[in-house]
């Protein structure tokens, strides 16, 4: 399950409800899914986009994606920081970012343009849709490992377009996550 966290609110939102409630507020989608047929851990692609399709042929008519594919990132991918690099200063795109997480954990930061920056820790089962022009960027938590299905509305649209704005800098990539006790708490 996903957790939210609402630094200038001093809030972690852990429950489903709260978390979709707050997302759909902020224009975000947050979904769980599970698959049609049990998907061993580190199954091909095409056994993945098989197991998912009834989720996946729904999104692409209610969003007009047109194609989907499988990103897969672990300690050992070649480039991997210059790749994560391209992800962690703050961006949009011209089109939705849309992952489904299938191994793994990473933290989406949003930064509404009417308001403060939340972080979004996901893992395995979450679906997040962040809307074209959303400002945002992303890291993978600790373990540097995230599997995912993404779906495009066409691939040129997901070029990133930094902001320059700076709203990333001195944001930790920590993720949240059931185990988090916050620093705050730790000392009551």
């Amino acid at each position: 399950m996903a957790t939210v966290h609402i630094p200038s609110e001093s809030k972690t939102l852990t429950h489903r409800e709260e978390i979709c409630a707050y997302l759909n507020g902020i224009g975000i989608t947050y979904e769980r899914w599970a698959p049609a047929h049990e998907v061993a851990e580190g199954a091909p692609p095409a056994e993945v986009l098989a197991a998912y399709a009834p989720e996946i042929e729904r999104l692409k008519s209610e969003g007009g994606y047109v194609t989907a594919d499988i990103i897969d990132v672990m300690p050992t991918t070649p480039g991997l920081e210059a790749m994560l690099n391209r992800f962690n200063s703050e961006h949009w795109h011209d089109e939705d970012e849309v992952r489904f997480i299938l191994e793994g954990r990473g933290l989406f930061h949003i930064h509404p343009r009417e308001g403060n920056v939340i972080s979004i820790t996901v893992e395995a089962g979450d679906l997040l849709r962040v809307p074209r022009g959303t400002w945002h960027w992303f890291d993978l938590c600790q373990e540097k490992r995230i599997r995912a299905i993404r779906l495009f509305q066409d691939m040129s649209g997901w070029t990133p377009h930094y902001t320059q704005s700076g709203a990333d800098q001195g944001y930790e990539p920590v993720c949240f996550g059931p185990s988090y006790i916050s620093p705050r708490r730790a000392l009551d």
